[in-house]
């Protein structure tokens, strides 16, 4: 009994062996930037971008002007206010820093809030044609992550999450027109 059960378990790993899981391979990066919610994320990120600059500009034309008063009345200051010019331009100089500083991570916070929902929408896509094609898994291939895919069990899936996510495939973007090309083929 016991070596009929070690045969059985034999054959079945063997079996196992020989059939190959299939993946499915995608530019993750690709897909993103096409989608609606990409493109407003990307506005929405443009326009507070912009605001900590004016923001961070005002301070560093306040600590300009300042310098320049400092240094056109350096000769004629006595000590106790030259010292007190120099701390006053100090701090603004560490307060300009620490804003761009502070600003830098509240900007990178705000690109991982606002791509939040989009990077959920693809992912929901990913695993839905994943699991509708019965894909072991599905590599994203940015940044040269897959130098070589074996085109045998691995299979391109771009087409399929553009469709899941309602995006234009390329064979689509290529039949239509571009706007004003339709008045030149007649």
């Amino acid at each position: 009994m016991k070596r009929l059960s070690f045969i059985l378990i034999f054959f079945l790993f063997c079996i196992m062996g020989q059939a190959q899981i299939q993946f499915g391979f995608v530019s993750y990066d690709q897909i993103l930037k096409e989608m609606p919610e990409y493109a407003q994320a990307s506005q929405d990120l443009a326009a507070l971008k912009a605001k900590y600059e004016a923001e961070a500009q005002k301070g560093e034309e306040e600590f300009q002007r300042k310098f320049v008063d400092f240094l056109q009345g350096q000769k004629d200051f006595p000590q106790a206010i030259m010292q007190k010019r120099q701390a006053e331009l100090q701090t603004l100089m560490d307060n300009g820093v620490a804003f761009r500083m502070k600003s830098q991570d509240l900007i990178a916070q705000a690109e991982k809030d606002l791509m939040q929902e989009a990077n959920k929408r693809l992912n929901r896509a990913l695993l839905e044609v994943g699991v509708e094609m019965g894909y072991g898994f599905i590599l994203n291939t940015d940044n040269n992550n897959c130098p070589y895919i074996n085109p045998v069990i691995g299979v391109d899936v771009t087409e399929l999450v553009r469709k899941k996510l309602g995006l234009a495939t390329a064979t689509q973007e290529e039949a239509a027109p571009l706007p004003g090309q339709a008045e030149e083929n007649k």
